[in-house]
Order: structure tokens, then sequence, then C-alpha cells
């Protein structure tokens, strides 16, 4: 125990002293929830350990994160869907600092990410040591059936690569996720971040520039690329997690069934986190930039 909690030392420097006991507890829950033996896809208990302290004071204090409706996640493999927003993927990592901070018993849900994530250097690293996944079927099933939970964004990365006029405009789902959750059987659990748009909340999106250039989004504010990485700072929006009740898939609906009987449930899972958007805003706490959005 002693090893587990002085071994990031440094990581707990910026962590408030009332606040380091509880981190402490949570890192141990954790590593009794999680084996630290080999993971095949590269998570390392030490690196979520490190990670989950590092991040904290972003989570705790930076961007106040509150999660409501915690109560709604089951204690089984679940197929975790949200919103994606905020421009970068930060709405991911507090959506995983979440799941470990505030759901009881904790656990490390398994983000799928994109592929070109994956492959940014030292970033795609700490991002797979911490639990996160390349997005590919194949890999969502198998840790269903481990008994993960695993986060998706079913807009991909056009849920993040919005301009300021199309915030917290929920863009299509596509049926990925709903056929992979038919075929681990497990339930959907859907989620909605309010606070993250306005992380950034003047952006404009050269989208043919982006597509010239290979870049799945190329975003541009008052700040950047002007100030170069200083103006990628996000701003410190207060971010609100929303966990909705599970939603249960008829035993009845296969993975191979038509599209058509695939999107009633895509759409309905959609336009449940729609909802969840609409009162997250109604009740969103202040600051500078908030808009009134139109959904």
């Amino acid at each position: 125990m002693f090893s587990r909690l002085v071994g990031d030392f440094p990581s707990n420097l910026l962590i408030k002293q009332k606040d380091v006991a509880e981190v402490d507890r949570i890192i141990e829950r954790l590593y009794d929830v999680y084996s630290a033996d080999e993971d095949p896809w590269g998570m390392r208990m030490d690196r979520v350990a490190s990670s989950f302290r590092q991040v904290w004071p972003l989570y705790k204090y930076f961007f106040q994160v509150r999660v409501i409706g915690a109560e709604n996640v089951v204690d089984a493999p679940s197929l975790v869907v949200s919103n994606h927003s905020g421009q970068i993927a930060i709405d991911g990592m507090l959506l995983t600092q979440a799941f470990a901070a505030a759901v009881s018993p904790p656990r490390v849900i398994r983000a799928m990410v994109e592929r070109f994530f994956v492959g940014l250097p030292f970033l795609g690293t700490w991002a797979a040591e911490s639990g996160a996944v390349l997005g590919d079927r194949s890999n969502c099933i198998e840790l269903l059936k481990r008994g993960h939970s695993v986060l998706v964004f079913p807009e991909g990365v056009r849920g993040v690569s919005k301009s300021s006029s199309e915030y917290y405009k929920i863009q299509p789902f596509s049926r990925g996720f709903l056929r992979m959750a038919l075929q681990s059987r497990c339930p959907l659990l859907p989620v909605a971040v309010v606070g993250a748009e306005e992380f950034y909340p003047y952006v404009y999106q050269f989208k043919r520039v982006a597509k010239m250039l290979g870049l799945p989004a190329l975003p541009v504010t008052p700040l950047f690329p002007l100030l170069g990485p200083l103006g990628a700072i996000p701003l410190p929006s207060p971010v609100d997690i929303h966990i909705g009740e599970p939603y249960y898939l008829p035993d009845s609906l296969s993975p191979d069934a038509p599209d058509k009987q695939i999107d009633e449930h895509v759409y309905e899972i959609e336009n449940t986190i729609r909802r969840m958007i609409k009162r997250g805003l109604r009740k969103r706490r202040p600051f500078w930039f908030n808009k009134q959005v139109k959904l």
C-alpha cells in the first residue's frame, strides 16, 4: 500500500491537502477492483493511478466537475454512450476521471479513441497505459466480455469539430455502438456532458483546409493558432456530467438486424442524450461565456 501512495508523490503536489486522503482511498479501491496483471491493450494500474492524481486538479479545481446520476451506474459491464464536445478530448478524460472518482465501486472505463490519436507521440502511449483503446469493434466487444465498461462517442470526430454556432447540437449517431451492445448483451448508459463546449467559446472550423492537410479538424479561435500552444489552453468552464438510467435492448433484437430496426434504438439513445443536454443547460452553473442555446 505504501508504495502505491508515495510512488507518485510529485503528482500530489497540486492536490489540496484536504483531498489527498480521498484520492488515496479511490486509488486503493481501484487496485482492489482491477488486477495489476498484464492487460492485452497496454493498460497499467500504476499509470492509471498516476494519471488519476495528475488529472485530479483539473477535474476538481479547474473544471469543478459535478456528477449527477452516479447512482444509475450498474455494477456490471456497460457501454457508456456520451455526446462529444470541447474541440479536443478533454471530455473523455473528465468522464474517465468521473467514473473512478464519483461512482461506487470506482471503475476504469475504457475509452474508445480515434486511430489518429493512438499514433500521437507521448499522448497515444499515455492514453493506452491509462486505459484507452483503439476504437475497433473487436476491441470493444472483447473488453465488455472481460467485464470492463467501455466509453464510446457515436458522433465521432464530428462531435468535437464543430463551430461555435453548432455547440450542443448532437451530430447523427453511427449504428456501430448499438450493434456492439447487442453482440455483448450489455446495457447502454446514456451520458450528457454540459460545459465542455465553453472551453473554447468562439471557434470556426476550417474543414476544407483540414481535409487538405489530412487532419480530422482545424479549429481556429481568437487565440489559436495566434498564440501557439498557449492559445489552446481551455477556459475553466464548470462541467456537469449527467448519467442517465441504463437502457436495455430487447432480447429479441439481433446484432444482425436490419438497419431500420437498429435505428429505432439509436434514435432513442440519441434523443435521450439530447433531452439530458437540454435539462443540463437549464441547470448549469454561471460562467462568463455561457450562451443561450436553441436545440
